[in-house]
């Protein structure tokens, strides 16, 4: 009896050991005795189900939990032995999860209004209050009364190949399970999360106010190339003055060239530090010489401030690495676990594109177009867009008439998505559940968490009311929105509200983006124009997004780094990028400009959901071009973002039939290549 017992014994350690790595605090015998009393007393359990819960549950089962007496207990006490149980529990849980994480985001989203609306600066108790994260104890507070034990005993976690595989075969009752089994797979200390929030705070409070005063910019004759009262944001607001310029404008190009060398000194810290968000001084980015009243004086500049941000976050992230024995690097939270997919599987998608042929052959397009030599600053080439051919300021008069304040963009809401083929019950539930706000920086969208919530959409807005820009921003948010209220308040089971990972929101944010002209009355059509556009903003932000990744392996590479060796690093990251897969088509050798988007420094590798999106993007937009119904659009958005959270994979394949890849827009701009020829 004892051999066989020694062998049980071995099976379940090894069971243990394949589905997580645990501290010893509970002993291998007691694990198998515990499993054993229950199989004896239930003898139709799942066995593997039950193994995979009792390994979890004492995986992080500390001493302070009890001793092996009270965690056999606990288990036997708190098992669903049936499948009647065991749903029973999951309603009860379901509903217990959404009014906790759901008044939480009512708390930080009440606390940080003032220091992201538009509205008097904020004062340090506002910058103090917005860090306070009402999450932070929550996760230490649920292992404590051992509710977190309870889900995990009942509802086990899987990883990422395991739901691959597996998944295509599971009900959606079993994908929500599934689900459930992701929310305690750590024990972090709630003082880390709090040291994280403060982080996010402190790097998003800075991004929000890196203004650059263009109308104080002068160009080498002390010419103003900007109208006065012209502040932009970077780098959001940067860009798209820069794609702006690819209309027929006054001094078009050297203005682009002019915010190029702004970028650029954002990007290695030359920036001088009292032009940041202060109207005070003119400033030539070209000589970096910087004047008051007509007479030049001497700035700091702002050096390493930027990656002091981007070095908080990673030194924080350092501490939680130790509480994560399943996922034990912040990259590997980030992609096997954010976005369940794998790095290199993520890398080899953008690298496949980035080096296709496809890509100098669309740049020869737009050097024809435009009649000079590209440059750098041409990754963001807009001449594939319609709207490109129309004034901004055109634009602009018309969405300042329109949209005067917030209160006229969320009454419209209705009407834009009857244009886009939503009913009209549906057009008016979902704008019911979408408020919108005037945002301090470039706008945001900040999903709803429990069902009596809204979403809310945050876009700038100015005196004059909404620029165009700004319109095209709440229009991508708006995109957001959508989707967060369609996930949350039509999903099935709580647990799988929202969607596999922000790739697929900022899919569409995009596709509403790009009908932001339709919404203004304009006709709209996805043709090879678009499907060029989308190509080159892959390879774009597909370069950026390399950049991303790699400074964070460089970081892990180098976790004694300061700020001033991680802005070396970043740099030289950034032109080993651009020399390899962006000089040789569009010329100028060791460029940094990959480098200067401020996602890298508030929100840690968040950027590779970009290109995701927009791979995902295109998948979506060549399945809705198969329907002629002017509905067909809006029912699809429907059916498809109900999927909830599925893996990518699975997502993909129940939305369009294939998995996320670059190969069909690839062949699509073949296609549309050969036809020019």
């Amino acid at each position: 009896m004892r051999h066989v017992l020694s062998i049980l014994t071995l099976v379940t350690v090894m069971l243990c050991t394949t589905f997580i790595s645990r501290a010893a605090v509970i002993s291998d015998n007691t694990i198998t005795s515990v499993i054993n009393e229950i199989t004896a007393t239930h003898p139709n359990v799942d066995k593997a189900l039950l193994q995979r819960g009792v390994c979890q549950v004492a995986s992080l089962w500390q001493t302070q939990d009890g001793n092996e007496e009270v965690f056999a207990q606990f288990v036997k006490d708190n098992y669903a032995a049936n499948a009647d149980q065991r749903k029973e529990l999951f309603d009860k849980l379901s509903k217990a999860f959404e009014v906790l994480k759901g008044t939480s985001n009512q708390v930080a989203v009440e606390l940080g209004l003032p220091t992201v609306l538009a509205g008097p600066d904020p004062t340090n108790i506002d910058y103090i209050m917005s860090a306070f994260n009402p999450y932070s104890h929550l996760w230490s507070d649920l292992y404590e009364n051992k509710v977190a034990f309870i889900t995990m005993l009942n509802f086990p976690n899987y990883s990422l190949a395991e739901k691959n595989e597996k998944g295509a075969n599971w009900t959606r009752q079993e994908w929500a399970y599934a689900r459930m089994g992701d929310m305690f797979t750590s024990r972090v200390p709630a003082e880390l999360n709090k040291d994280a929030a403060q982080d996010a705070a402190n790097s998003s409070n800075y991004i929000a106010s890196y203004n650059i005063m263009m109308g104080k910019v002068v160009n080498n004759t002390g010419q103003h190339l900007f109208p006065a009262d012209m502040v932009l944001l970077s780098h959001w607001n940067l860009r798209d003055e820069i794609k702006s310029n690819y209309a027929a404008l006054p001094n078009a190009h050297e203005k682009q060239e002019t915010i190029y060398q702004i970028l650029c000194r954002i990007i290695d810290g030359s920036i001088p530090q009292g032009v940041i968000n202060n109207p005070k001084y003119e400033w030539n980015p070209t000589t970096n010489a910087t004047y008051q009243d007509g007479k030049e004086v001497a700035l700091a500049s702002e050096t390493d401030r930027r990656y002091e941000h981007i070095l908080a976050h990673f030194k924080t992230m350092l501490k939680v690495d130790k509480y994560q024995p399943q996922q034990p690097t912040g990259i590997i939270r980030n992609f096997e676990g954010s976005m369940e997919m794998m790095p290199n599987e993520v890398e080899e998608m953008f690298v496949n594109l980035v080096s296709s042929p496809q890509v100098k052959q669309v740049a020869k397009l737009i050097k024809k177009q435009l009649g000079r030599n590209l440059r750098p600053y041409d990754i963001w080439y807009d001449g594939f867009k319609s709207r490109s051919a129309i004034s901004e300021d055109q634009l602009t008069e018309m969405t300042r008439s329109k949209y005067p304040n917030p209160a006229a963009f969320e009454a419209d809401m209705p009407r834009m998505l009857r244009d886009l083929g939503f009913t009209d019950a549906d057009a008016d539930f979902i704008s019911s559940k979408i408020k919108v706000e005037g945002a301090r920086g470039s706008g945001h969208a900040w999903g709803a968490v429990g069902r009596w919530e809204k979403s809310l959409l945050r876009t700038r807005i100015g005196a004059q009311g909404m620029d165009y820009k700004g319109y095209n921003i709440a229009i991508h948010e708006f995109g957001h929105n959508v989707e967060q209220t369609i996930d949350l308040y039509n999903i099935d089971y709580y647990p799988m509200a929202g969607v596999p990972n922000t790739g697929f929101t900022e899919a569409l944010a995009f596709i509403f983006q790009k009908r932001d002209l339709k919404l203004m009355g304009y006709d709209y059509a996805i043709d090879d124009n678009t499907t060029l556009d989308i190509f080159w903003g892959l390879y774009e932000i597909m370069g950026v997004s390399l950049v991303d990744m790699k400074m964070w392996q460089w970081l892990y590479a180098n976790p004694d780094a300061n700020a001033t060796q991680l802005r070396e690093a970043t740099i030289r990251i950034a032109r080993e990028v651009w020399n390899k897969y962006y000089y040789p088509v569009l010329g100028e050798k060791d460029s940094p400009i990959l480098a200067c988007y401020s996602h890298m420094v508030d929100v840690p590798m968040y950027l590779p959901n970009y290109p995701l999106g927009h791979i995902i993007e295109f998948q979506l937009e060549e399945h809705f071009a198969k329907f002629s119904e002017p509905s067909a659009f809006a029912n699809e958005i429907k059916r498809i973002y109900q999927l909830g959270r599925l893996t990518p994979n699975h997502w993909m394949m129940q939305a369009v039939g294939a998995k996320p890849s670059t190969t069909p827009i690839i062949n699509a701009v073949s296609r549309i290549l050969d036809k020019k020829k």
